[in-house]
């Protein structure tokens, strides 16, 4: 393992909660909208309950595309100014949405949160890589992704009781706070992790060469496609959730009870893949996790469309659970395995990886949620096909065989 002197200098609890606040900005920003969607499409004036989740598609696409450059910059010049200007921008996109008066104005507005909150999501995971590696970085990720997910699990309560006293604008004015509490945080106590030394002339030659690099390894590739497979299947879920649980379903307010029990099997994965990922190896355990994974999806989507594709939710939320144990056993190792072979270039490298992953992960998750038909079968049927993509992808990744 190695490390930066700097970050020794304060607790690992600090940084693993710090990163886990940066990082966390985009799950806040997709899920405590999720209850608000039918409220901002009424005020926006949008008739297909559908072109909602174009709300949450604007921000994954700044996302995807902020992720290319920020590796990058933050390779030539530290990390900590690119996260500076990225959660300024994010600040800006929040101020645009809460005075939004139509969905393009919307949209332009998520748009420059994703591009923001692409900063920390990128530099955090370089960052990270700069002070550990391998299996550590795999251990320090899971642990992260513990903290992460009580954000998600939370946040959709936030904005369902924001909505209720305050107004959908007010979740924006949230988001806005959050950003202002992370950086001055991050500023105060995050020392820099890339010395003079190591930063690398910002060109766009080196930057091609870095990204050939990238995508003719065959681990790097093959496990930023499967990473991509998988949260193609996780997008699915998240831009048709609340039309499952509030409107299929019938919860209504009680939408983010359902929400925070599911997110809460990735936190327990990550928990569990923390303490095991030492002794048993990360493909070992991505490996099992998405076995299950897919063949528990194929039976599912059996059951429900025995069902007629609207199973009973006790049976729909046992699912859940259990599939998204999975998932959060493959994030954090995919995301350390493609980045294993990756670290003298890792800026560039979490840029690639973070790009291709994300807009990959967005097509296929919003072919997933605008195939919503008022049943789970879209759903559960994604799972199931890319899962068994996924599978196919690791083993070619592996070089063929286990």
């Amino acid at each position: 393992m190695s490390q930066a002197p700097a970050p020794s200098e304060r607790p690992l609890f600090e940084f693993i909660a710090l990163m886990a606040l940066m990082i966390s900005l985009v799950a806040l920003s997709i899920d405590a909208m999720l209850p608000a969607l039918p409220e901002i499409g009424a005020d926006l004036g949008v008739n297909d309950p559908n072109h909602n989740q174009l709300v949450i598609s604007a921000l994954f696409v700044g996302l995807a595309t902020g992720q290319l450059f920020y590796g990058p910059i933050s390779d030539s010049v530290g990390r900590k100014p690119g996260i500076y200007f990225g959660l300024a921008l994010f600040i800006v996109g929040c101020l645009m949405c809460i005075f939004a008066g139509d969905l393009a104005t919307m949209l332009v507005g998520r748009f420059l949160q994703g591009l923001g909150v692409a900063a920390p999501r990128t530099v955090a995971v370089a960052l990270i890589r700069d002070q550990y590696e391998g299996r550590a970085m795999a251990r320090i990720m899971s642990f992260i992704m513990a903290v992460f997910i009580l954000v998600p699990a939370l946040a959709p309560a936030m904005g369902q009781a924001l909505l209720l006293v305050a107004g959908w604008r007010m979740i924006f004015v949230c988001f806005a706070l959050l950003a202002v509490i992370a950086v001055t945080w991050f500023a105060l106590r995050q020392p820099e992790t890339l010395p003079p030394q190591r930063r690398r002339r910002l060109s766009l030659a080196r930057i091609g060469l870095a990204v050939v690099e990238t995508c003719t390894n065959r681990a790097a590739f093959g496990y930023i496609v499967a990473a991509g497979l998988i949260f193609g299947a996780f997008v699915g879920y998240l831009v048709s959730a609340q039309q499952i649980f509030q409107v299929q379903y019938g919860l209504g307010v009680l939408f983010p009870v359902a929400f925070a029990v599911l997110s809460l099997g990735i936190g327990c994965a990550s928990v569990v893949n923390a303490r095991l990922v030492m002794r048993f190896g990360m493909r070992f355990l991505s490996g099992w996790a998405l076995v299950v994974l897919t063949v528990l999806s194929a039976g599912f989507f059996a059951y429900a469309a025995w069902a007629g594709g609207h199973p009973p939710l006790t049976a729909l939320m046992l699912y859940g659970l259990v599939s998204f144990f999975c998932m959060g056993m493959l994030f954090g190792n995919f995301n350390a395995l493609a980045m294993e072979p990756l670290g003298h270039i890792a800026g560039v490298g979490a840029a690639v990886i973070g790009c291709l992953t994300t807009f990959l992960s967005l097509t296929l998750g919003t072919a997933i949620g605008l195939a919503y038909d008022g049943t789970v079968l879209p759903l559960v049927g994604g799972f199931a096909l890319l899962g068994l993509a996924a599978l196919a992808v690791m083993r070619w990744a592996n070089g063929g065989g286990r």
